[in-house]
């Protein structure tokens, strides 16, 4: 019954032990090599480092888009039971993303100078 579940576990317990294999014979041992980000180069500030505020206005705009698609999935389910009066509330949802969006633009979200 369960014999697909244990061969797709047996598979990625292959995979991951073969991409670390790989690793090992292919890195240099060094510790800079062993980070898991930037490559394997050295960090330059913190992990603790503050982050520039407008990394909170990007963050919201992300999460405007994020929040759309999270519910326009289901509502391009159900669209074409409910009719027009479902258009119209994705238009109105969709409204109130773009008041969202010309916010960011006037907060200046998406000057990156």
């Amino acid at each position: 019954m369960y014999a697909g579940v244990l061969y797709l576990g047996l598979i990625a317990l292959v995979g991951v032990a073969g991409v670390r294999l790989l690793h090992r014979l292919t890195s240099d041992g060094g510790v800079a090599g062993a980070l898991p980000y930037l490559s394997g180069w050295r960090p330059e500030e913190h992990a603790l480092s503050r982050f520039h505020v407008r990394w909170y206005l990007a963050t919201l705009v992300f999460l405007a888009f994020d929040v759309e698609m999270l519910f326009m999935y289901p509502w391009a389910i159900v669209v074409a039971e409910l009719g027009a009066v479902a258009v119209w509330e994705m238009f109105l949802f969709l409204g109130a993303l773009v008041v969202a969006v010309v916010w960011a633009w006037r907060e200046g979200a998406f000057r990156w100078v």
